[in-house]
């Protein structure tokens, strides 16, 4: 299989990783040329993806911010195979989606939205690796939801990736799921850390504060766009969770005890409810 990847970034360049080492033929499109001759002479990547070799390529994975993907497939659209599987990596589906799937009707190759749940609060090539993807969760957008010969063609094409699971929704119920489950630890975590004491942690540390920071250590520029890409998915969550940290507030400003021990216990019966009690 000849695949064609744009960008090398962290899922970019794992992608590239897992795919060459499973013997495929692996193109290459990245902004920075340093990095992108560093992937070929590591042997992460055969060449370049240009005019050349796009035609050539049977799966096309698109990993860079979600702009930038829905421009490049739009410029290169009439040199895709019509026998070609384009799919996008992006954080967000709706925007993309409405975009490709057009494109990909006008020109005759399929398009196929998705999400790779994966990733790092590093980025970059340098942090990529072929084994990032394996065991994680793929969720996929397609143009029809129900065509399972298209369902198992995705499957195949990923499957150097080593996902561990696959889910298929609409771009709109991902956008809305993805606002809580990433898009918000993200901006808690970041938002949490600016703490001014936070500069005094050090020995007072442990698990939680580990855990609850990881992802505060994020790309700004990818972060800033999808935010405001899923800008009404997030205000929503965030309405919601100032409303709940209101409520913890005002019960230790009354010095409430019996309401604060309620919001407590609701919180972890929420947990156990929605992922189960850990023994």
């Amino acid at each position: 299989m000849t695949v064609g990847i744009l960008g090398l970034g962290l899922i970019g360049g794992s992608l590239a990783r897992a795919y060459k080492l499973a013997g495929h033929t692996v193109y290459v499109k990245n902004r920075d040329q340093q990095m992108l001759s560093f992937a070929m002479l590591s042997g992460a990547v055969d060449g370049k993806l240009d005019a050349e070799t796009v035609p050539q390529c049977d799966l096309l994975l698109l990993a860079i911010y979600p702009d930038g993907c829905v421009d490049w497939l739009e410029e290169n659209a009439k040199l895709i195979s019509k026998d070609a599987l384009v799919i996008d990596c992006c954080g967000i589906k709706e925007r993309v989606c409405q975009r490709c799937f057009p494109l990909a009707k006008e020109y005759g190759f399929t398009f196929v939205g998705g999400h790779p749940m994966a990733g790092s609060q590093f980025s970059g090539f340098k942090y990529s690796r072929a084994s990032l993807f394996q065991g994680a969760p793929m969720v996929l957008v397609p143009p029809v939801y129900d065509d399972m010969a298209l369902l198992q063609r995705v499957k195949d094409a990923l499957e150097p990736c080593g996902f561990g699971s696959f889910s298929v929704t609409t771009a709109k119920d991902h956008d809305r799921m993805i606002a809580f489950t990433s898009q918000m630890p993200h901006v808690l975590s970041n938002a949490f850390i600016k703490s001014p004491t936070a500069l005094e942690h050090k020995g007072f540390s442990a698990g939680s504060y580990r855990d609850l920071t990881r992802v505060a250590w994020l790309n700004a520029g990818m972060w800033t766009e999808l935010f405001l890409e899923n800008r009404d998915n997030l205000l929503f969550e965030l309405d919601q969770y100032i409303d709940s940290l209101t409520q913890y507030r005002q019960a230790l400003e009354d010095r409430d005890e019996q309401r604060l021990y309620a919001l407590l216990e609701e919180g972890k019966q929420r947990k156990e409810q929605v992922d189960g009690c850990k023994k």
